[in-house]
């Protein structure tokens, strides 16, 4: 073989590898709502490929460099676009820009990065909503869309108005969504991946609770004969859509445009990946036609990540309120940007040890659609950071777990101090201590004015009486009451007390369950190993090994023994309910997505140990059900339930096996 052909064959194989690899990517990104690489590595492998087909005149069946949008998987109906939806060509050069315009106007926009959608509205009426999907087809979603925060439902034309928008959630909306996730549930990774599950949800009441707005950036067809594009969008604006910013250009001032882009990112509430430019005489943009994959008459500016060079002094270890304990780089400061930046979060251990980190090794950052620090590339990966085994906070003793193909670190410590709003918002649930008028924001002021240490402190909140009925919202009204529901949660079952403690892995029916075995004598519970206690009929060796790390930690035990020694009053009473007739009696369940019968999940979930069943947080061959609105989503519990033959129940139909 020539050495031509030797050489020629060693790009196909590294295509055919860079092929299967973007090719997961991209999947894991569009249909799952994952992330297998970071954008910057996923961009960089993409430009390897193309230039690899570039060289050898061959394309594999499967590249992405010919996909035009996502593979349709879903159950959602299907519709076939009546024009044919293309990518952008793209570029990073503000001077590949400047020679596109020539002598034209063109109009810079923001590119949003969410979900494309086309709305049609007829007689003034919302009547479709389509995904782009892989540009052909797309996946059905009006009665999603019309829940959408800010889309017309209305508008003032008769005539048939054909648009399309970007579906987005903002950086505060995906912040709250995913603070509110509970224990051991996976966190979303960014809002981009947030939007697409909830656009293409099957239940439009977990849309609704998404706040999923529409940013218009095209007419396609209706409204006034324009010339230009920007006359379009400003008449849309007009007929109550929320338009994207953008710009009229020339090669003049195309450079000073996108820098005022580039100056207001940081400032934005989405999530944006670069800039569309387009030409914005219609009539010209419609005379160019389009290639395979491109329409000529529109491109896409990606930011050029600006790479700096730096060295890795140190990795901290953050516990979070969650319990999660992220890894975050801190290196020698560097200018990016315009600003100086010395830390950047790793995110999980999986990337850390594929960056193989080390102390003193060369690294490149860079900001993440210019506002996030990212690192791009260990230039040395020495590879030895050690991943600790105490949590930096409290010192129990970490856990690591694996969902999927994600490593984290985990505090398994509910009492942990970088927990305790957390905690204490568990602690004076209904079902727990059943303490009202106290708000996770109340817990907040009172955690950030020194107020709480531990749930002790809760029944000395007295002393800080005058601070309080000064606060904002309070009152004398509003501190007695207050204190009011505090004294009454001094008497509480065992059971309940056991419950708010907040340890993992065990709800009330576990709490329960325990209590009933130990008749109720702390003590004994409290000095149980995981041995003992999983001799009890329904708790596992998880369980176990959880309730006795809690009370393996000092400060816990002590903080367990004041209380029911000099704040509470102990009600000694039945703990187990009668669960004869109960059809669900010794089912475990696992319980995911949003809720429409019951207040939350919790809520749930004490109905089910109530009636002697167990949850737990991951689908296993020992799961019975698995209850979830969307029935029908492709979430990595559904696929699990449906490969082991696992029922997945609606509320519905959870409220009818129950009756």
């Amino acid at each position: 073989m020539e050495l031509g052909e030797i050489m020629i064959a060693s790009k196909i194989e590294r295509m055919k590898e860079l092929v299967e690899l973007l090719g997961k990517a991209a999947y894991a990104y569009e249909q799952e709502n994952r992330e297998l690489m970071s954008n910057f590595e996923y961009d960089k492998l993409y430009d390897e490929l193309k230039q690899l087909e570039e060289e050898t005149g061959t394309i594999l069946a499967g590249s992405v460099t010919q996909k035009v949008g996502y593979e349709i998987a879903s159950s959602l109906p299907k519709v076939t676009h009546p024009k044919r939806m293309l990518s952008l060509d793209k570029t990073k050069e503000v001077s590949k820009l400047k020679s596109f315009l020539g002598d034209q106007e063109g109009i810079l926009s923001w590119k949003l990065d969410g979900l494309t959608i086309v709305c049609i509205y007829e007689n003034g009426q919302l009547v479709s909503a389509v995904t782009r999907g892989n540009g052909q087809i797309g996946e059905e979603i009006t009665n999603n869309a019309r829940t959408f925060k800010n889309l017309p439902l209305t508008i003032d034309t008769k005539e048939r108005v054909v648009l399309r928008g970007e579906a987005i959630i903002t950086y505060d909306d995906f912040n709250r969504i995913n603070e509110s996730l509970g224990e051991g549930e996976e966190k979303y990774k960014n809002p981009r991946n947030l939007c697409s599950g909830s656009v293409r949800q099957l239940n439009p009441a977990i849309t609704a609770k998404r706040n999923v707005r529409l940013y218009a950036f095209t007419l396609v067809e209706g409204g006034p004969e324009f010339e230009n594009k920007s006359e379009q969008i400003e008449w849309l604006a007009e007929k109550g859509f929320k338009v994207v910013e953008y710009k009229k250009v020339t090669a003049d001032n195309i450079e000073d445009t996108v820098a005022y882009f580039a100056e207001q990112i940081s400032h934005q509430e989405f999530a944006s990946d670069g800039l569309v430019l387009t030409y914005n005489n219609r009539p010209y943009s419609a005379s160019l036609g389009e290639t395979a994959k491109f329409p000529k008459d529109s491109i896409a500016f990606k930011w050029q990540d600006e790479l700096v060079e730096t060295t890795l002094v140190d990795i901290e270890w953050n516990t979070s309120r969650t319990g999660l304990i992220n890894p975050v780089a801190i290196f020698e400061p560097v200018e990016i940007e315009g600003t100086t930046v010395e830390r950047a979060s790793v995110h999980n251990l999986s990337i850390l040890e594929e960056l193989q980190l080390g102390i003193g090794d060369k690294i490149t950052v860079y900001k993440a659609n210019m506002i996030i620090p990212q690192i791009a590339e260990n230039l040395t990966k020495s590879n030895h950071i050690s991943i600790p085994d105490h949590c930096p906070v409290c010192g129990a003793q970490t856990e690591v777990r694996q969902d999927k193909e994600t490593k984290t670190l985990i505090c398994p410590n509910g009492n942990c101090k970088a927990q305790r709003l957390r905690a204490f918002v568990h602690f004076t649930t209904r079902d727990a201590m059943n303490i009202e008028g106290l708000s996770e924001a109340t817990i907040e002021k009172f955690l950030e004015k020194d107020y709480l240490e531990d749930f002790t402190s809760l029944y000395h909140l007295a002393q800080y009486e005058a601070d309080i009925i000064e606060m904002e919202g309070f009152g004398q009204k509003s501190y007695n009451k207050l204190m009011k529901s505090i004294e009454k949660s001094r008497e509480v079952a065992l059971a309940n007390f056991i419950y708010a403690l907040g340890i993992a892995q065990v709800g009330l029916g576990t709490a329960k369950l325990i209590c009933k075995y130990y008749e109720n004598h702390l003590n004994a519970m409290i000095e149980a190993t995981p041995q003992e206690l999983t001799a009890i009929d329904g708790i596992g060796p998880v369980i176990a090994e959880e309730f006795a790390a809690y009370f393996s930690l000092e400060a816990n035990k002590n903080m367990v023994k004041h209380l029911v020694e000099e704040e509470l009053r102990i009600k000694i009473e039945q703990v187990m309910p009668d669960v004869e007739d109960s059809k669900i009696a010794g089912k475990t369940f696992v319980v995911t997505g949003d809720v429409n019968h019951f207040k939350n999940r919790k809520e749930l979930q004490a109905k089910i140990e109530e009636l002697g069943g167990k949850v737990t947080g991951s689908v296993s061959k020992n799961t019975d059900y698995l209850i979830n609105n969307d029935s029908e989503s492709s979430s990595s519990k559904n696929k699990k339930a449906k490969e082991l033959g696992i029922p997945i129940l609606t509320e519905e139909a959870f409220l009818a096996l129950i009756e």
